[in-house]
């Protein structure tokens, strides 16, 4: 077994313990690859070891992987700043979306998404720690814009993401996550068919799962430290 392989494994076991402990139904939260910076050959291995969902910051980066790995069944989500200029390839080629927190990037994407591709998947970002550096819609205006972004045609808003202020303090991660928990109850009210929590990280992965998240974006504990970015 390749180390990626062995870290694929040891991922989806603590996965697994978290929702445990959290008295969560197994198998309630997906585990979203982080492969930024990562060769195709590596993908690969985490294919290999049973995982299909891969999440890339970098447009140029990730169409350079889709074609080396269209062979295999692979989900593609951009979880990257999105840039106006951007949305098309951005809307042809990806299978979800995680960083939209604006109006005009969302219409962008209806507006350029293929009809033969399906509807595109959304979560809306939040800036839920405030950080002035760091994008993401307010809370406050969170619920509107999420009834904005599901009257548009092409998408489905799924749910919420968001990145909160980092902190080795598991008190401090839960706080952040239980408030983006409520957020997201509070726009299920007015979106029923929100059923997506985008949140937690390899550091604060079992906070994450604890305060209700159902999709986790691990790269570090996959694949090892960071790269140097590639595009």
């Amino acid at each position: 077994m390749s180390i990626i392989a062995e870290k694929v494994s040891e991922v989806r076991q603590e996965i697994s313990r978290c929702e445990q402990l959290a008295v969560r139904e197994p198998g309630s939260v997906t585990l979203l690859a982080v492969s930024k910076t990562r060769k195709s050959d590596e993908l690969r291995e985490a294919y290999a070891a049973g995982q299909r969902l891969f999440g890339e910051n970098y447009l140029q980066e990730a169409q350079q992987k889709m074609q080396e790995l269209s062979d295999l069944p692979l989900e593609w989500h951009f979880i990257g700043p999105i840039q106006s200029n951007k949305t098309r390839p951005i809307a042809e080629a990806f299978d979800w979306v995680h960083s939209v927190d604006r109006f005009k990037i969302a219409q962008r994407l209806s507006e350029q998404r293929p009809a033969d591709r399906g509807d595109l998947n959304i979560c809306l970002q939040v800036n839920i720690s405030d950080e002035a550096n760091k994008a993401g819609c307010s809370e406050a205006e969170t619920s509107v814009l999420a009834e904005q972004i599901a009257a548009l045609p092409h998408l489905r808003l799924r749910g919420l993401m968001a990145i909160p202020e980092a902190t080795d303090d598991p008190a401090t991660q839960r706080q952040a996550f239980a408030r983006m928990r409520a957020l997201f109850e509070q726009v299920r009210e007015r979106v029923p068919t929100l059923d997506t929590l985008s949140m937690g990280m390899s550091g604060d992965l079992e906070a994450a799962i604890t305060e209700g998240s159902t999709m986790v974006r691990i790269g570090t504990a996959l694949f090892g430290p960071r790269l140097k970015t590639r595009t």
